[in-house]
Order: C-alpha cells, then structure tokens, then sequence
C-alpha cells in the first residue's frame, strides 16, 4: 500500500458526517444561550407583550358562525333528543331479569359459556350495587352513537377506498380527530347544541368514528385479488362486487373496527357526563369524586369497567373466529335460537309490565347507599398512613418532578433539597457528562453522544430553565434529519404557533409529566413484559390484568390516585402511568415472544449467558417492536393529559379544561391542536425511526465523527 492510499483511507475513515455539523452550530447557540439568559430573560421566558391574540380572533370568527348556524344546530338537536328519550324509556321500562336474559344469550353466541357468566355476574353486581338506571341511561347513548359512528365511518373508509388521491387528506384528518383531546370536542358542541344529554350522543358519535373508518379502508384494502377476480368472472356488477364478494370478505376486519368504535363512544360518553348533567354513570363518577366519596366512587368506576369490559369481549368475540373451533354451546345458539332467546325475553318482560306497570323490580338499596361506612373507613386509612403516601409522593416530587421541571439547578436550593451545589459538584456534574458523552460516542456513534449531552442538558435547567429557541430548533433539526424537510417544518411551524399563543409554559409542563410518565411506563412496563415473554404462568397473570386496564375509561385511573394522593402532580403522573403502562408490556412481550429461534439458538450455542442472550440478541431484533409500543405509550399519555386536568395539573390539558368552563372555543381550539401536534410529531418521528431501522443497514457510526 502506498502512503497517499493509506493517507486517504485514514482520512476517509475518519471523515465528518454532513449531519453532524448542524449539531455543532446548535451547540454553539445553546452555550451562548445559556450564558445570556441572566441578561435577556426572553430567552426562557417568552413574553406576554409579543403574544398574538390568535385565540380572541378565532373567538369572533365563531361567534359570528354560531349565530348563523346554531337555529339548525338546535333543530337538529332536538331531532335527536327524541329517540334519545325513546331509548332512555325502553330500557328503563324492560325489567333486569329481561335484559339479563337478553344480554346472557348474546354472550353465549359470541364467546361461549365463560363470557355469559361473566356478563350475569356483572349485570348482578351493577343491579346490587344501585345503579341499574344510570347504566342504562349510559347505554342508550351508546346504543345510539354507535350506530351513527359506524355508518358514518364506513361511508367515508369506502370513500377513501374507491378515492386513493382521498386518502391522504382523509388520514391526516383522522390523525387529527384521535389526537386532540376529547374535552376539545365539546366546545363547539356546548356553542352549538348548548348543555344537555344530546352533546354527549353526538361527542360520542365524532369521537368513535375514526376506528370505523380506518378499519374499513384496512379491511377492503385486505380482500385478495383472486377473490375479486373470482366475483368479475361471475359477471357481477361493480355494485354485486363490492356489496356481495368485497364487504363480506372484510367483514371480520369490519366488525373489529365495530368493536373499537364502541369502545371509543363508551369512553366518550363518560366525558360528555361534565356538561350532560343528566343521571347516567359518567355523573355518578365525577359527582362522587367532586365529593371525595370514595365508597361510591370505587362502586361507579367498577361498574363502568365492567360495562366496558362486557361490551370489548362480546363485541370482539363476533369479531374473530373462534381459534380451536366453535363450543357445543356457541353450535347450538344459532341465529335463529339467538331471536328466539330475544323474543322469549321480550314477551316475559312484556308480561311482567302487564302483571305488574309499576313494579320496578329493583332491590330497594342498593351497595351504594350503604358506603358511608365504606367512605369513613377509607378516610380513616388515608388519614392514617398519610406517613406513607404523603412521604411517596414527596419523595417523587423533589426527586422527580422538581428536577424534570426547573432542574438540578433550581432543585438543589436550601428551601428543595436543603442544601446548595459548590461549584466544584457542577464542575464533577460537567464532567460525568463529557465522559458519558464521549464514551457513548465510542460505542454507538456521534448521535448516541449528542442525545447523552442533550439529556444532561435538560437534567440540569430543566424543561423550565431550557431557552426555547434551543428547544425548537434541536426538535426541528430532528425531525428534518429522521423524517425529512416535510415534518422538521411541521415541528418547527407547530412549536412556533404554540409559543406566540403564550402557552409555552403549559407546553413545558405537559412534556415534563409526559416525559417522565412514558419513561416510567417504559421501565415498570418493559421489566413485565420481558418477564412474561420468559414466563407463560406470569403472561397468564398479566393477560386479564392489561385487558381490564385496557378497556377502563380514562376516568376510572383518577379515582385510586385521587383518594390516595389528593390533587396535585403526582396523582396524574399515577394516572397516566396505569392508563400508559399497557402497551409497553404487550408490544415488549409481542416483540421477545417472536424473535427468530435460530438466531436465539445461535447465539446460545456461542456460550451467550442468558442475560447476554436479551440484551445482544433478543432486545435488538425486537427492537422495531418495542418502538412501536413506544408510540403507543407515547399516544396514550398526551390523551390522559385532559383527564389529568382534573386533578390540578398546569399543563395543555389544563388549558382545554379551563376553555371547557369558560365555553373559550379559541383557546380551547389552539390548546387541543396543540397536544395533537405533540402526538402526530411523536407518531411521525417513532415511525420514521422503525422504517429507517427496518428497511436500511445499520452504518459503522464508528468511523465516522
């Protein structure tokens, strides 16, 4: 080899990666920055003065639009207050053994003898605990957006689906719609259709369509092209096609979008409880909690589980196809035994209204009207280890909390901690992060090391502390280096527009919580699911215990974290931990589970010792999975900021909140898209992450600075 060849390997082999200047220059910024902020305190603090009042300008836009339209809208509204009531009045006039009967014979067709037991025991539980009528008044509106929602739903996936140039615009708005928070819904609505029971039918049915539409595009998008080709061949029309060969084929995929529109619209309705203000299960909840009584408050927030839970199970039981065939009991319940049951029960609910109009058939009292013993005792057991939940969540707070929010700075004062740092400990802090950096730069490359002086940057001024103009230019050069030009602009222009509306400092506070929160899940929630992935008897375990998580209503997770922990930060980080941790669990199980066995056995053979096996093996081929979890975690913790608000947090979610009781549909408007744009922005940044890990070959970063 001669010495300019090797002179120009050497110098290649070390050559600068493009990406990595912009980094440089943001570094730069970030150190002058920091050494300005004393002097101009713009810097970290955004001022008032340069605010636009985007939000009173879209507040004229629609007072002016509702003063046209609302005539209509109220028409409309009460169009629909008539079959509401209809509704309301059949199943409050059907006796419980009727429905029972009904709901045992569903269940039996759907899933087989273990769900009709389950639903005759959660059916008895609701009628002992006292809240039969406000289950069904919860359950009519469903039984009304429901079907509106899936209607409405499988219009517009069949539009998107015979429309592909639709289909992007379609997407975005549906990414738009499951993002905002729900409590942003029902500020037009309140404008437009005012308070009553009908906003929370019609909030349901806006909520709960996005799933049926998504579901319908997936599901004919799935139907094989033989069996397309098979119905041409026939001689059927494109109408026959389509209704006779193409929906029947995506009928399963349909009936699971059926499933989660139902589920969504549940969920929904609980919300829509605060300005409905009728007596159904959602005002149960929320009545109980504004009143600490925590008796009632466990009683209704079960009874809504169990609602969900029944409905999740029975609806997705008609869904899927029974894995080792049909039981004897789901064979013998055909179709026509299943109208049968319904009318058999029909007619003894009929005679018994007969024999007897005004019987309610209700035990007289119910568990409910026996909780205050039930409220004192749970009083009693707050009041008296108040030692330990108060000494947890301080713990948490100063710990945690102070330091994701103002920093190791701001935290290690005499009045947090009760001491200062020398400057020689700032000094030993700068250089643990230096020599983290560059050993991290050694082992996985130059963007390892950036996101080590990233994150020991934000540990020590805290999200508070952080100048803003370093926080959106880094995101933004971020998202323009994974995801392209496209989304850097997107993050840039987002983060502009939530800093000139002045809600920059509950922007900080949502990411601090959400941060921490999604951390926390992913290492409680990654620690179970690599157990269960190595454990059949602990998935087992964890199987219920993640469903019941699953389909509880965001408002149950207030309820322990409220009676434990009062109002205050801590007690929504709890929330959003239970409502979070579930996909963090099952995508890290997921993705271990179905890891190639020749390569685990490979690796083994190689004298790997089973910790080395996961962490070497297992976890960097599952990893695609898990970022997907990540996603999901990362989703449903900016949807519980808005039900966190109830609870005294400070964040985006409080903003919606405030606009809700204030009926301020700019700021409302502005506060909602905001946290839809932190969950596209993480969506599209974790997706574009997984394509690049799944789709290019991993770079030697080694070599190159």
């Amino acid at each position: 080899m001669t010495a300019p060849a090797a002179t120009l390997r050497s110098s290649s082999r070390f050559a600068v990666d493009p990406a990595f200047l912009p980094w440089c220059g943001l570094a730069l910024l970030t150190a002058l920055c920091l050494l300005l902020k004393t002097e101009f305190p713009w810097l970290v603090a955004f001022p008032k003065e340069w605010t636009l009042p985007l939000a009173a300008q879209v507040n004229a836009v629609t007072d002016a639009v509702v003063a046209v339209v609302q005539p209509a809208f109220r028409a409309l509204s009460a169009l629909l207050d008539a079959p509401m009531r209809g509704a309301r009045l059949a199943l409050a006039w059907l006796p419980w053994p009727a429905v029972m009967l009904g709901v045992a014979a569903l269940a039996l067709k759907s899933s087989g003898g273990r769900l009709a037991i389950f639903a005759l025991a959660a059916l008895a539980y609701i009628l002992l605990a006292g809240y039969w009528p406000q289950s069904m008044n919860t359950l009519a509106l469903v039984l009304l957006a429901v079907p509106i929602s899936t209607v409405l739903g499988f219009l517009l996936g069949v539009l998107g689906y015979v429309h592909p140039r639709l289909r992007p615009v379609l997407l975005g708005a549906l990414d738009l719609m499951q993002t905002v928070p729900a409590f942003a819904y029902l500020i037009p609505l309140l404008l437009l259709f005012g308070f009553g029971p009908v906003v929370g039918l019609i909030a349901s049915a806006i909520y709960a369509t996005p799933p049926m539409v998504r579901n319908t595009m997936l599901g004919l998008d799935r139907v094989p092209a033989a069996i397309s080709e098979a119905g041409l061949m026939s001689g059927c029309t494109r109408r026959q096609q389509f209704w006779q060969v193409e929906v029947p084929t995506a009928l399963p995929q349909l009936l699971v979008g059926f499933n989660q529109t139902t589920m969504a619209a549940l969920s929904m309705v609980i919300v829509a409880a605060i300005i409905g203000g009728f007596e159904d299960i959602g005002w149960e909840v929320l009545s109980s909690m504004r009143k600490a009584e925590f008796g009632q408050s466990i009683l209704s927030g079960l009874v809504i589980a169990l609602l969900a839970i029944l409905i999740d199970r029975l609806t997705i039981g008609f869904a899927r196809e029974p894995e080792a065939g049909p039981t004897r009991a789901m064979e013998w319940i055909t179709p026509r035994r299943l109208a049968l049951s319904l009318a058999v029960a029909l007619a003894g609910a009929i005679a018994i209204r007969l024999g007897a109009p005004g019987a309610t058939l209700l035990p007289e009292t119910g568990l409910r009207m026996e909780m205050g013993t039930v409220n004192l005792w749970l009083l009693g057991l707050v009041r008296d280890y108040a030692w330990f939940f108060n000494g947890m969540r301080n713990a948490v707070l100063y710990c945690l909390l102070l330091p994701m929010r103002i920093g190791i700075s701001g935290s290690a004062t005499p009045a947090m901690w009760g001491f200062a740092l020398p400057p020689s400990a700032l000094a030993v802090y700068v250089a643990l992060v230096l020599a983290l950096a560059v050993l991290a730069m050694r082992r996985f490359g130059w963007r390892a090391a950036v996101a080590v002086l990233a994150a020991g940057l934000v540990l020590y001024t805290g999200f508070l502390g952080l100048p803003w103009p370093v926080f959106i230019l880094a995101v933004a050069l971020l998202a323009g280096q994974v995801a392209g030009l496209r989304l850097g602009l997107f993050a840039l222009a987002g983060f502009a527009l939530i800093l000139v509306n002045g809600l920059w400092p509950q922007l900080v506070q949502s990411l601090y919580l959400c941060t921490l929160a999604v951390l926390l899940c992913l290492l409680v929630g990654g620690a179970l699911g690599t157990w269960a992935a190595h454990s059949d008897r602990a998935s087992r375990i964890l199987k219920p215990i993640c469903d019941a998580l699953q389909t509880m209503p965001q408002f149950v997770f207030l309820i322990p974290a409220l009676m434990f922990f009062k109002v205050g930060e801590f007690t929504a980080l709890i929330a959003i931990m239970l409502y979070a941790i579930v996909p963090p669990i099952r995508y890290v199980e997921h993705g271990l589970r179905h890891v190639r066995a020749d390569v685990v056995e490979a690796v083994e053979q190689m004298g790997a010792t089973p910790l080395q096996t996961l962490l070497q093996a297992k976890l960097p081929l599952a990893l695609p999975v898990v970022m997907l979890g990540l996603n999901q975690t990362i989703m449903a913790a900016l949807s519980m900021l808005a039900i966190a608000a109830l609870v005294g947090t400070r964040d985006l979610g409080q903003a919606v909140y405030v606009a809700l009781g204030k009926a301020d549909a700019g700021m409302g408007l502005i506060a909602g898209l905001s946290i839809a744009f932190l969950a596209i922005l993480a969506d599209r940044l974790i997706q574009a992450a997984v394509r690049e890990r799944t789709t290019l070959p991993q770079s030697n970063s080694r070599k190159t600075v």
